[in-house]
């Protein structure tokens, strides 16, 4: 069983266990989210296809980290004396896929 999902206008492909990178979010660790933006639902042999969304369909998402990336530019032009150097540090929030809730389920199924 998998669902896409929209989050901050990206679309990803979420299985039960799966460790996603979101956009930041100001939530402390081990803290259970709810995605309700469910594009598309795969269960077995049936495709749940929204339009735009599956109405009652959600992801439950427990936060793992906050982890971020620094990337470093660097800017050279020989014999010039020239040289520039920028930095960039993005901040994501890491969470692990506990369960994907049909429209209509009230609990978590275990798969």
């Amino acid at each position: 069983m998998y669902a896409v999902v929209e989050d901050g206008s990206k679309q990803f492909i979420l299985k039960q266990g799966d460790v996603v990178r979101l956009d930041f979010r100001q939530v402390e660790t081990g803290t259970t989210e709810e995605l309700t933006n469910v594009l598309l639902l795969k269960n077995e042999a049936e495709i749940t296809v929204g339009q735009p969304l599956v109405e009652g369909a959600r992801v439950l998402v427990t936060v793992v980290d906050h982890p971020s990336v620094k990337t470093s530019i660097m800017k050279y032009k020989r014999r010039k004396n020239y040289k520039r150097r920028k930095g960039h540090r993005q901040h994501y929030t890491s969470v692990r896929v506990d369960s994907i809730l049909l429209p209509g389920q009230a609990s978590p199924v275990k798969a």
